[in-house]
């Protein structure tokens, strides 16, 4: 086998473009056909570098918020409908005017194709007339941009086409845009682990879930969840996105005693992660309850709390490690000896989350950053000690742990106190 033909079947499967750049050489008849291609070349050349070097999501910006009043729809889509035949916004009653409207902030983001999505000066949304007709009868919508190109600046040909009896106009350049997209079906989630090597099927980048609709009143803030939306790189890392204690909070004996699950069966400390874990990575010693003493007296002695595993709930998939897996997505912890706390005590919880591996085998992203991780069901980090910082770097919350570079540490306590 010669060396070109190793390198060919080692690459098979691999889902890229033939390339070939044109081959300049003296009297060379070069036509319309052969400069597109050479186009084509270098942005083939571009998108490859991004998706497999890089990854795909929204980089910068996208944000989705309500719509001020009187704001300019984007323009309109193929096939978009007006609210009823022959009559406009304007011209319906205001208690009947359909006013459901967001807003998307100047930004970039990177579909799965490589292909770079400009969004210069932001938009509204009118979501009933961007919904398709079909999908009306919901009252959960998601909002997303996907890449488009349009011909602009038509100009005449100084020649005639061999083939064509007069010169008709030509555009004579390419704009890149894009097309706001809005469904009212939940979109499929990238399952791939190696988005590198594969082709995606779903190049819409989906920007925010908004719950609640009604076409006939404003949207409000606290409707719209951009958590959906994907962040840039190679692939989304599983990360700890709820607890079922108060970081820092103080609680009395008996609260301790109930949440580490001292005296109940069904107590514990829960975890709670973005996607599945599998289950036999939660082994002993992945979480450690420490002790440290508090009090008047002699204090700073540390012990270590015994515990276990309660039984997770199980999630089978059987397409995602050869052929079978069990995967959960939160787990509880509870003591199973009868060390009793003592006033002024702190207690210590450490999830070593890089010997948790996700679906892909690829470690948790644990670190506790700032202490954020909310209580679960609660979107709130109840804690005085966090200062102003309401949503983590990206501008989206809810908090959640992990600074992007996977593994590490998650640490957090709580203190005890007698009554």
């Amino acid at each position: 086998m010669t060396e070109t033909e190793t390198s060919r079947s080692g690459t098979e499967g691999f889902d890229a473009p033939p390339l070939r750049r044109l081959r300049y050489f003296h009297g060379q008849m070069l036509g319309a056909r052969d400069f597109q291609r050479e186009q084509d070349y270098h942005r083939e050349k571009l998108k490859l570098r991004l998706r497999a070097l890089l990854g795909y999501g929204v980089v910068c910006g996208l944000h989705v918020e309500p719509a001020p009043r009187d704001e300019d729809d984007c323009p309109p889509d193929s096939g978009e409908e007006t609210p009823s035949a022959g009559q406009s916004d304007a011209e319906t009653p205001r208690h009947t005017r359909r006013r459901a409207k967001v807003t998307i902030s100047p930004g970039l983001g990177v579909d799965c194709d490589g292909n770079e999505v400009v969004v210069r000066g932001g938009c509204a949304i009118d979501l009933w007339k961007a919904l398709p007709p079909h999908e009306r009868d919901t009252d959960t919508v998601w909002v997303g941009i996907e890449y488009a190109e349009r011909p602009v600046e038509p100009t005449r040909a100084v020649y005639n086409d061999a083939c064509a009896d007069t010169s008709d106009c030509e555009f004579g350049w390419t704009e890149e845009c894009y097309t706001v997209r809005v469904t009212g079906c939940e979109p499929p989630a990238d399952e791939r682990c190696d988005t590198c090597c594969s082709s995606c099927e779903h190049t819409v980048l989906w920007l925010a879930r908004i719950d609640c609709v009604d076409w006939y009143e404003p949207v409000r803030r606290h409707q719209i969840h951009m958590n959906v939306r994907r962040p840039f790189g190679r692939h989304v890392p599983t990360v700890i996105t709820g607890i079922n204690w108060i970081h820092g909070h103080t609680y009395t004996i008996d609260e301790a005693k109930a949440l580490l699950g001292t005296q109940d069966e069904d107590g514990g400390l829960v975890v709670r992660f973005s996607s599945g874990v599998r289950t036999d990575t939660l082994r002993p010693g992945v979480v450690e309850v420490q002790v440290i003493e508090g009090g008047s007296g002699r204090n700073a002695s540390t012990w270590y709390m015994g515990g276990r595993f309660a039984d997770p709930d199980l999630e089978t998939d059987s397409e995602t490690v050869g052929g079978c897996g069990e995967f959960t997505q939160e787990f509880r912890y509870r003591q199973t000896t009868r060390e009793t706390l003592q006033d002024g005590d702190r207690v210590l919880i450490t999830v070593r989350a890089a010997f948790l591996l996700d679906r892909c085998c690829r470690p948790v992203d644990g670190t506790h950053v700032g202490g954020r991780v909310p209580t679960i069901d609660d979107h709130t980090t109840r804690s005085a000690a966090h200062g102003g910082c309401d949503l983590p770097p990206s501008g989206i919350g809810p908090w959640t742990s992990g600074t992007g570079a996977g593994g590490d540490v998650f640490e957090s306590w709580f203190f005890v106190k007698e009554r």
